[in-house]
């Protein structure tokens, strides 16, 4: 079979997590704690202990999932065999460290640095998003291409394509709000609002885009040693320079994650494993491919599967 790991986006964490492979693996723990070190604060007593108003700060949810992630792939890394990676947004920073892009260090602080840049954006610029259930990407688009018509400054647009018939739209907060019946109108049959600190993937994202860049052009990127299907443009990377002007286009740019799994399956693909909290990646892979087996390592009890 060929085998492609998939790392976990923002909305999958979770108060309690990374405890459990802490407590079991001493490795783990030192990495844990290293992690701590390089932030300058205890993100894991976050994680093991929240709460969970703190652990949805968009500043403390990337840096928690990325640990989560990249701790869990460390783990099992001799013991898996992959051809290619993918991570969900924020995600696609551990799929970079897993394909030896990023160092672990490096990852982890642009990681942080984001969090805190797009929780400042969303803070500056008020932003919100809505999940868009159970219309066409092409109606989505159209939606939104004529609320933009109004040139008033106020912004909306696709910001996930997750799988068929789940699109999130990002925007301009009261503007998106007051406009959720265009999607009803357009045939959605929900359409509900996310709880964020911003409109994510859109370009009220700009002012972090640009902050991001200096850091991301000061941070040593190396060619991957596997493919990473960036979520900019749903096709696998692997030269240093490419990746790196994918991964700032990313934060202004729709992730385009219903095409990137399209095309792994295309390109003969058909394991799965998604790595770090939760399992939201598992369900969007089972809504939008089929014949493929799927997987999720998250806690310590399937960690030890693959040891």
């Amino acid at each position: 079979m060929k085998t492609v790991l998939l790392f976990s986006g923002q909305g999958s964490q979770y108060v309690g997590m990374l405890k459990d492979i802490y407590e079991k693996y001493p490795n783990a723990a030192e990495q844990i704690n290293k992690s701590d070190e390089i932030l300058g604060f205890s993100l894991s007593n976050i994680c093991f202990e929240g709460p969970i108003d703190i652990l949805k700060e968009t500043r403390y949810t990337q840096p928690a999932i990325f640990m989560h992630s990249a701790v869990a792939f460390d783990l099992i890394r001799h013991n898996l065999e992959f051809s290619a990676v993918a991570g969900h947004s924020v995600g696609e920073y551990a799929a970079l460290y897993s394909a030896g892009v990023l160092s672990f260090e490096d990852a982890l602080k642009l990681v942080a640095y984001r969090g805190k840049l797009m929780f400042e954006a969303g803070t500056e610029l008020p932003g919100t998003m809505f999940a868009v259930i159970n219309l066409d990407d092409d109606k989505v688009d159209a939606v939104c291409n004529e609320l933009n018509k109004n040139e008033d400054g106020n912004v909306v647009v696709a910001a996930n394509f997750n799988s068929p018939g789940q699109v999130v739209v990002s925007g301009s907060a009261q503007f998106l709000r007051d406009n959720v019946s265009a999607f009803k109108n357009a045939g959605a049959r929900m359409v509900k609002e996310l709880v964020v600190s911003g409109a994510f993937h859109s370009p009220l994202m700009e002012p972090a885009k640009l902050e991001l860049e200096k850091a991301i052009n000061e941070t040593n990127f190396n060619n991957a040693k596997v493919p990473v299907y960036s979520n900019v443009y749903a096709k696998p990377l692997t030269e240093a320079m490419e990746i790196k002007e994918a991964l700032i286009a990313q934060l202004t740019s729709p992730v385009r994650w219903t095409q990137s799994l399209n095309n792994m399956k295309n390109d003969g693909f058909d394991k799965f494993i998604e790595i770090g909290p939760g399992n939201v990646l598992q369900g969007l892979t089972k809504r939008t491919i089929e014949n493929v087996e799927i997987f999720g390592i998250d806690k310590a009890e399937e960690i030890e599967k693959y040891l």
